[in-house]
């Protein structure tokens, strides 16, 4: 699966019932909830990461790419358009990049 196919999946349940889909129920609370949530995960990631525990970072790391994916829904906000600003970054350093961005 790629996350594009998620973002078809999630982009397809978004009008689903919310009695019958976490995504539709998460959804369906608004893009506060979601963004919410996204940190959660976010947060049981990095302290996965920093137990180094590998197995437990890595099913909190499908959490939060899930969760973002939700998150960019919520607010109508193709994942194309966020790997576009990805591919434009590429094309400098990232120290440059950085520094572009202030």
């Amino acid at each position: 699966m790629t996350l594009d196919d998620l973002e078809t999946i999630i982009t397809a349940r978004k009008g689903a019932d919310p009695d019958s889909s976490w995504t539709a129920k998460l959804l369906s609370k608004g893009p506060e909830k979601c963004a919410e949530k996204f940190g959660e995960e976010a947060i049981e990631a990095i302290i996965a990461a920093a137990k180094d525990d590998r197995d437990n970072l890595t099913n909190e790391a499908a959490d939060v790419l899930y969760h973002l994916l939700v998150m960019l829904a919520a607010r109508d906000v193709p994942l194309a358009d966020v790997m576009a600003v990805l591919e434009a970054r590429t094309k400098q350093s990232g120290i440059a990049e950085k520094a572009a961005r202030g």
